[in-house]
């Protein structure tokens, strides 16, 4: 094949490294693959490097196109799939510059052409002058429950509502536009108008561990602070959404803290979390449903809880707990909608789910 149709499949014009491909190359373009599935090709101009992807797939390393600044890499993806990555060069990690959506400074976002739109999400550039929109109001926190001071963000979307936690708050303020999201889907009318409470975290496996203190402070100290704040909030209808470690933290709140939470939006959720699988050589491999499961054989009564699972389709290892859990809840009565996302353990795939979950926990 000449040269300059080398990579002719994926749109791409000239010889690789001339200035007409690099005037033509863009976001990482998709092919359909032989047996389903698809192959994407990323490119990035500069020195060798590999790219590294969060949690689907182990890092893969770029060709040198012959002796030219051009390296590539042709990527098999499986259907429906979105996925957050970075271009590794030694030890710093960079957005790729072609593509236009970013997560962070430092990170990119890809997706097949059959991942599922993600409306309201607007693309955020990439590279280091990306700089999301902050809320004006923020609370200065000083918590004797959990030691230390952080500052916790408040906007009222659509001119404020239910309080809606966002745990891990710092990444859906710094790498995700949660705020103009949420905005947008008010404005669409697909959810009524909330107030976002960004809960940062100091050390997620400490503070989301299955432990009371963290539920205790938001109970006794944050929620009432966020009363005070002079933002319109209803904090006696309050949705906690959490990811990960998070989703595990929101999920044992409306076991142990039902008073306080009846509505959650979780997405993957760790729930094969115990005291013993957090030190373990293979965190998944113990009991599944890990030590949330063990209590909802307890037969507690959440028939006052709404909640909604999603996990990614792509987290095989995560799906039987997940699974178990979901089961358990809906027999103890609690009102469950579960789903799955176009992706592995990645918040790129999990936002369009937290909007429409944390609407649905509203009901």
């Amino acid at each position: 094949m000449p040269v300059e149709h080398a990579f002719a499949a994926f749109g791409l014009p000239g010889e690789p490294g001339s200035e007409e491909f690099w005037a033509a190359a863009g976001a990482p373009a998709s092919v359909p693959a032989d047996g389903g599935g698809w192959v994407t090709l990323f490119l990035w101009r500069g020195p060798a490097a590999r790219i590294g992807f969060e949690s689907w797939s182990r890092d893969v390393p770029l060709r040198r196109w012959h002796d030219t600044d051009c390296w590539y890499a042709e990527v098999r993806m499986p259907a429906r799939l979105r996925v957050t990555y970075q271009f590794l060069v030694d030890d710093t990690a960079y957005a790729d510059p072609f593509n236009p959506a970013g997560a962070g400074g430092d990170r990119s976002v890809a997706a097949t052409p059959d991942a599922p739109d993600q409306p309201h999400w607007a693309a955020v550039a990439a590279g280091a002058d990306a700089v999301l929109p902050l809320p004006r109001a923020r609370i200065r926190w000083a918590s004797e429950r959990l030691g230390g001071r952080r500052t916790v963000r408040v906007h009222p979307a659509g001119g404020g509502g239910p309080v809606v936690l966002l745990l891990d708050g710092d990444d859906w303020l710094y790498l995700h536009p949660a705020m103009t999201a949420f905005d947008s889907a008010v404005a669409a009318g697909e959810m009524p108008p909330v107030t976002l409470v960004f809960l940062p975290t100091r050390d997620r496996e400490a503070e989301f561990g299955c432990r009371p203190e963290l539920w205790e402070a938001v109970r006794d100290e944050l929620l009432p602070l966020v009363a005070e704040s002079g933002v319109p909030a209803d904090g006696g209808r309050l949705v906690v959404a959490g990811q990960s470690l998070g989703g595990l933290s929101a999920v044992y709140a409306a076991l142990e803290f039902p008073d306080l939470v009846s509505r959650v939006a979780c997405q993957s959720a760790s729930l094969w979390w115990t005291p013993e699988a957090v030190k373990s050589a293979d965190p998944l491999g113990g009991p599944v449903g890990g030590s949330v499961a063990a209590r909802l054989r307890e037969r507690p009564d959440l028939s006052g809880l709404r909640i909604a699972f999603d996990v990614g389709e792509h987290e095989t290892r995560m799906l039987p707990h997940c699974e178990l859990v979901e089961s358990l809840t809906e027999r103890a009565g609690a009102t469950v909608r579960t789903s799955r996302s176009a992706s592995a353990h990645d918040r790129a795939g999990w936002r369009q789910a937290l909007l429409r979950d944390v609407a649905w926990a509203l009901g």
